[in-house]
């Protein structure tokens, strides 16, 4: 498999800007991954059909590599509630495996307005800095894993490692909101690995996909992103206690809703 290395390059760019933001700010780097995979498979020739499924298959497997130094880094601090973790992932590895297989089965156009509006949603919050307000305590086990199912389903979709939905639900049960960060950190690895494992078997069973790919993960990318941004991650975060993490996180956001516009224009 030979690619020009100029692309290479770029990967390599796109997983540095990608996991610097994504450390800096705390947020799943899917979320701004796939609009710009996008871009960059239509620009590189990659069937149009098979582009967005490419992009999330492949930003999933990015995630499941990153997750990894993220919860060492959480896991330093003490700020991981692994009781809620091992309860939430049964559901979420379940749920991951039928969401990728669902958003396997959509049309292109169709998961593109799927991946917007679960984008807009998430800038949304992110521009307004809403939280909600502890009101209740955890369910149990069962009730723990039908949350994580539900938010590894809509994490396949949108190839993003579950913070969105897990941290606002965790801080409305009254976990502190430190533990909520790590804990939902530390799922990331198994909405990942659901989400990668699902788009690599449904992608199997798809013809003329381009050469290099495993299913819907295209490997140069792939190793291309996470050259960098598993050494780029720990430089943002360690920036982000020096910068206005708020006012960035709102800029962030409008970046979000250009970049998911662009790809619905493009996609359609």
């Amino acid at each position: 498999m030979m690619i020009p290395m100029e692309w290479w390059l770029i990967y390599a760019a796109l997983g540095a800007f990608v996991g610097f933001f994504a450390g800096m700010l705390g947020i799943g780097g899917g979320a701004i991954m796939v609009p710009l995979l996008v871009l960059l498979f239509d620009a590189q020739g990659l069937p149009k059909v098979h582009i967005l499924h490419l992009a999330v298959g492949t930003s999933m497997g990015t995630i499941l590599l990153t997750s990894l130094s993220s919860i060492r880094a959480h896991q330093s601090r003490g700020s991981i509630r692994w009781d809620i973790m091992r309860s939430m992932t049964p559901g979420i590895l379940l749920g991951g495996l039928a969401g990728a297989a669902l958003a396997s089965q959509i049309p292109t156009g169709a998961l593109a307005i799927a991946f917007t509006l679960i984008i807009f949603v998430s800038a949304t919050n992110m521009i307004l800095n809403r939280q909600p307000s502890p009101s209740r305590q955890l369910p149990g086990a069962l009730g723990l894993s039908g949350i994580g199912a539900a938010i590894g389903g809509l994490s396949s979709v949108a190839a993003m490692g579950g913070g969105f939905a897990s941290v606002p639900y965790m801080i409305w049960c009254n976990v502190p909101m430190i533990q909520a960060i790590g804990t939902a950190a530390s799922l990331g690895f198994p909405i990942a690995l659901a989400g990668t494992v699902g788009f690599i078997i449904n992608g199997l069973q798809d013809s003329g996909l381009p050469a290099g790919s495993l299913g819907y993960v295209y490997l140069p990318a792939f190793a291309g992103i996470v050259l960098t941004s598993v050494f780029i991650a720990p430089v943002g975060a360690t920036v982000a206690h020096r910068l206005p993490t708020r006012r960035l996180k709102q800029i962030f956001a409008i970046l979000l809703y250009v970049l998911a516009v662009r790809m619905v224009i493009k996609i359609w």
